[in-house]
């Protein structure tokens, strides 16, 4: 387990990494340009030993993808059940592939109590790689209740605003986490004015948190981050109706 450094989402403490290795190809991946990473999926028996410590928020699965088709139910089954023994932590888990999740929620919930689950959603237009499409993502996050979701459109590529918007509305999350392309990977973007429409759009119905990275798309716009919440959800976000959200009573 290591502390969050970098880009990562500023709410999280740690990143904890039990399954390894991802075959969705992202083409703006960056686990792939690390020196001497290896892909090739398998379960860290030295990370599943790790004292995961208590009032900390994890992202699990930072540099893979759990959920991922490829990944043997035995393996989530485990990093799951070490979750719970270590109870006292909220965790992220973000997923390309949200279909999969619904499975280790019902009709037995299989999560630590403290939980968020989210997915990426770069845009609502076809990508290359071997990922489920967005509008699949989306179709399944709209479907998973009784839980704290989130979204992270990062990096944020070129959309249909109209369709884009329909569908963050339809899968109601409870925030948005809002990034760009730090990579130069030259992918298609979308102007200011669209980018600042979306976020308009957005936190009419939601909680939209924008990341600094963000900022070399709005140009000269300076960062509205008012309505964005620094802390990490788990103090204030975790009390009266937030709480009973995330346990999914």
């Amino acid at each position: 387990m290591n502390k969050q450094r970098g880009n990562m989402y500023p709410w999280v403490t740690h990143t904890w990494n039990p399954i390894r290795g991802c075959r969705h190809d992202c083409s703006y991946c960056y686990v792939r340009r690390l020196r001497g990473y290896d892909m090739t999926p398998r379960l860290s028996e030295k990370a599943l030993a790790e004292n995961l410590g208590n009032g900390n928020t994890i992202f699990v699965g930072s540099t893979a993808d759990m959920f991922g088709s490829w990944v043997p139910k035995e393996w989530i089954f485990r990093v799951l059940g070490k979750c719970l023994d270590f109870s006292g932590n909220i965790y992220l888990f973000q997923t390309k592939n949200p279909a999969r999740v619904d499975g280790f929620l019902h009709p037995v919930d299989f999560f630590p109590p403290r939980r968020v689950l989210g997915t990426t959603l770069e845009t609502n237009r076809y990508l290359d790689g071997g990922a489920p499409s967005p509008q699949a993502r989306f179709l399944a996050m709209r479907e998973l209740f009784g839980v704290r979701r989130m979204l992270s459109i990062e990096p944020v590529m070129d959309f249909d605003l109209e369709i884009f918007v329909a569908w963050l509305r339809e899968i109601a999350p409870d925030f948005v986490s809002l990034g760009a392309d730090s990579g130069h990977h030259n992918l298609p973007e979308p102007g200011p004015e669209k980018l600042e429409a979306l976020i308009a759009a957005g936190r009419e119905f939601t909680e939209v948190r924008l990341k600094p990275n963000l900022q070399r798309l709005r140009g000269q716009l300076q960062l509205q981050d008012s309505g964005v919440r620094s802390q990490e959800p788990g103090s204030a976000e975790l009390s009266g109706n937030s709480a009973a959200r995330l346990s999914g009573s």
